[in-house]
């Protein structure tokens, strides 16, 4: 992504904070609503197109009886994720009564495939809901989050005007989210906000150390890699594409199986997040949560390429 295009997307998140939230959170608390709503809506743009297909299906399955609809609806939604409910965020916008919109929105949440309730889970957003709703600002968020001049997807869209916005891709997602912490940090002089991301430049440069020296010796097989440290998941996305590169190269052909495990929920959250739209729902369960030295998450099991910033 172009440089102008990621800083208006983090001026447009720390605007809508500065819109939102003054007066209601402190500073310091406004990235209990901006991070989860990010991906929230991201989630949420990125099925918009196939909403109605969706839509469809439940119907037929409600009327067949079926109860457990996660793998039906995945799959007519094209992703490893899906939301069943009856609205997109943009339908929420409209909603005048605050009681409503609140009923709704918990609807509209509710509505995510259990691989996507365990990310909202993790940012404890739903202990914020009842006070958006009551300071009459949960509207004003939703229709901030669905302004069509701003993608969080991480497909191409076009704006009614015709103007084609670029994808929001992965490693640029982990970027933003790290550069938003920085930027509320820095109102409540906190300084770790380093510790949740590793730069792109380092991480390709780790890579490289990873890869390089081995590279004649890849073959045509499946490769398992992982991060004991993984933050966002920035240094596993990369790994694999790097190694991808490195494969054709040679004209070999290979499999990437990544795998994780993070101990900062909100980092977690974005990291699985990440996996899932990417398309790539199995991998999104080998982000494992808790701390790596005292609760293995992949105690046992070996891997190929071993990365991290500790």
């Amino acid at each position: 992504m172009e440089k102008a295009n990621f800083g208006q997307i983090v001026s447009f998140l720390f605007g809508i904070a500065n819109d939102c939230l003054v007066d209601v959170y402190d500073v310091g608390d406004y990235r209990k609503i901006i991070l989860p709503m990010m991906v929230i809506r991201r989630f949420d743009a990125v099925l918009e197109p196939t909403k109605k297909a969706v839509l469809e299906m439940k119907k037929n399955l409600d009327a067949e009886g079926i109860t457990d609809q996660d793998e039906a609806l995945c799959a007519v939604a094209g992703e490893a994720f899906c939301n069943g409910s009856p609205y997109t965020l943009s339908d929420l916008k409209s909603r005048t009564n605050q009681q409503q919109l609140r009923a709704d929105f918990i609807l509209y949440l509710d509505g995510f495939s259990r691989n996507v309730q365990d990310i909202i889970k993790k940012f404890e957003f739903r202990n914020q809901i009842d006070k958006l709703s009551e300071h009459d600002i949960l509207g004003l968020l939703i229709s901030k989050f669905t302004d069509p001049s701003i993608n969080l997807s991480s497909r191409p869209v076009t704006t009614p005007a015709g103007t084609v916005l670029p994808a929001l891709d992965n490693h640029t997602m982990g970027t933003v989210f790290e550069e938003v912490i920085r930027k509320f940090n820095e109102e409540t002089n906190i300084t770790d906000a380093g510790r949740h991301f590793t730069p792109r430049d380092i991480v390709e440069l780790i890579t490289d150390l990873a890869f390089v020296p081995v590279k004649d010796k890849i073959q045509n097989t499946t490769y398992r890699i992982y991060d004991g440290a993984c933050g966002t998941g920035g240094m596993l996305t990369v790994a694999d594409q790097r190694i991808r590169e490195i494969a054709a190269e040679f004209g070999k052909r290979v499999s990437i199986h990544l795998y994780g495990q993070e101990l900062a929920d909100e980092t977690y959250a974005i990291a699985k997040s990440d996996m899932l739209v990417k398309g790539e729902g199995e991998q999104s369960d080998h982000i494992a949560f808790g701390s790596t030295i005292s609760n293995d998450g992949f105690s046992g099991q070996t891997f190929d390429f071993c990365l991290s910033n500790p």
